[in-house]
Parts: C-alpha cells; sequence; structure tokens
C-alpha cells in the first residue's frame, strides 16, 4: 500500500462562535459546510496552488456532490480540527473525505465525502482540472487501480 504524502493530512483549527450557533448554542447544520469549504480551500493554499489565479484563468470549483453525517453537535466555544483530505480525482472533479473533530478529545462530529467539480467560470460548464491542481492531486491521491489491487489481495 502507498502512503500519502504529508501534505494530504490538513487540520484546519476553527473555533465556534456565537454567530455559528442557534439560540441553544449548538452549531447550525450548515455552518459544518463553512468550515469544510475552508479546510479544502487552506488545504490547496498550503501546498501552493492559489485560487485567486485560477479565478483570472476561467476555472471555478463548485460542490457537486455531498455525503454527510452528523454524529455529535459541536457546541459554542468548542475548539474545532477540520480535516480534508483527498481521496480520488478524475479529469474534472475531486474527491474528499472531510471530518469535523473536536480538538480536546478528537471526537468525530462529523463525516463526509464531497465531490468538488472544477467549471469554467464564465459558463458554469464542466472543465479539466488545471495541470497544477492534476499534479497536487497525483502526489496525495493513492491511484484507485492500487486500492482495488490492495483490497482483492
Amino acid at each position: 500500500m502507498v502512503e500519502q504524502a504529508p501534505e494530504a493530512r490538513f487540520e484546519l483549527p476553527i473555533r465556534v462562535y456565537i454567530e455559528d450557533t442557534d439560540a441553544g448554542g449548538i452549531v447550525f447544520h450548515a455552518k459544518y459546510l463553512h468550515y469544510m469549504e475552508r479546510a479544502r480551500t487552506e488545504w490547496v493554499r498550503s501546498c501552493g496552488v492559489g485560487l485567486r489565479a485560477g479565478l483570472a484563468d476561467n476555472i471555478s470549483y463548485v460542490v457537486q456532490r455531498l455525503d454527510i453525517h452528523y454524529a455529535v453537535a459541536a457546541r459554542l466555544d468548542d475548539e474545532l480540527l477540520v480535516t480534508a483530505e483527498p481521496v480520488a480525482f478524475g479529469r474534472v472533479w475531486m474527491d474528499f473525505r472531510q471530518r469535523v473533530l473536536r480538538a480536546a478529545d478528537r471526537k468525530v462530529l462529523s463525516d463526509s465525502n464531497v465531490r468538488v467539480a472544477c467549471v469554467a467560470l464564465d459558463t458554469g460548464r464542466p472543465r479539466r482540472l488545471p495541470e497544477n491542481m492534476q499534479e497536487l492531486l497525483a502526489r496525495n491521491v493513492q491511484p484507485i487501480e492500487t486500492i482495488n489491487r490492495t483490497s482483492q489481495e
């Protein structure tokens, strides 16, 4: 089995503020999506890929598919760790596994699979991932053939 490069294991620390919660101090479910978006963006930035340059090149990214399991509620003032781990990619998409953990005990609060598609900013139509993003993903994602071969052995 091939190990992932260290840059694939990304965690973003986030604190829960009053603006993130309902009247009872529990994080509103849609805020987890904001946290995950930030973690994916910061992972890409930490690897040296600038998203602003992509906008100038008519490139944008949109969430195409999302599967999320909410296990335990985050609460006001909690310190969280939000992960972003690329797990697969194709010509126009990339898949991430993302978790929101409570930092104090690393309890998993939510577990998600997110597919992000690359689109042309002006038309919204799918377009090939830019070369720098393909290279980044190739360094950080185990090839599907290797996964399939390993699981059959």
